[in-house]
């Protein structure tokens, strides 16, 4: 796929959502990184619910060290790993509390040291909560960037490589959460919806005729 095209398929992204952004309900960096540490194989509604229900209590680190793990178990029992979520929540508030401040770091080195924290989450964290222009790649990302041939790729950091080398500069800030949402509601894994697409001519998937409606 050639930058002329890509240019063609982000601006048409930006159209249709000029703003995107997570679905997560959040209102501060820490709420963020607490909603996507849980989000791991867990759906965005489902760890909503369970945060409107947290944050109303707890949502700071020590708020959420002073409930302790049983405490915050009660909270996110809804949401699948709960129990290893719960240590590593706070695990991670404690070390915001003793290493931070209480704060969430800006750096990708102080955020992977947090527990529970990969690379994935960094990144969201870094791109929505501060702006940065990271890639955080997720199933539906990767289906997207080689099913389109945006940003072909055989694995999660090779994709990641690819977009943040190839996606042109102006739309790289928002270019994550256009990838995610085409691929949670149009681009999707078992029939991708190709007949309703806004970027179906531009698209590279040698099978989309198949999907056509």
């Amino acid at each position: 796929m050639n930058r002329q095209k890509r240019i063609q398929i982000f601006e048409r992204l930006r159209q249709a959502n000029p703003t995107p952004t997570t679905e997560l309900v959040y209102s501060s960096p820490f709420e963020l990184l607490i909603a996507v540490i849980l989000s791991a194989q867990a759906t965005d509604v489902g760890v909503n619910k369970a945060t409107a229900r947290l944050f109303r209590v707890a949502n700071t680190p020590q708020e959420i060290l002073d409930l302790g793990v049983d405490g915050l178990k009660d909270y996110i029992k809804t949401i699948g790993l709960f129990n290893t979520k719960a240590e590593n929540v706070i695990k991670t508030c404690r070390q915001l509390v003793e290493k931070h401040d209480g704060k969430v770091p800006d750096s990708r080195k102080d955020l992977e040291a947090l527990p529970g924290v990969g690379r994935k989450t960094a990144n969201v964290v870094l791109n929505t909560a501060f702006g940065q222009p990271t890639m955080a790649v997720d199933t539906h990302i990767f289906r997207v960037s080689n099913r389109t041939r945006i940003a072909p790729g055989k694995n999660v950091k090779e994709v990641e490589e690819k977009l943040v080398r190839l996606v042109p500069k102006d739309y790289l800030m928002d270019a994550h959460h256009w990838l995610i949402l085409h691929g949670r509601y149009t681009c999707v894994a078992r029939k991708p919806r190709c007949g309703s697409c806004a970027i179906e001519d531009l698209c590279e998937y040698p099978h989309k005729r198949d999907y056509m409606e």
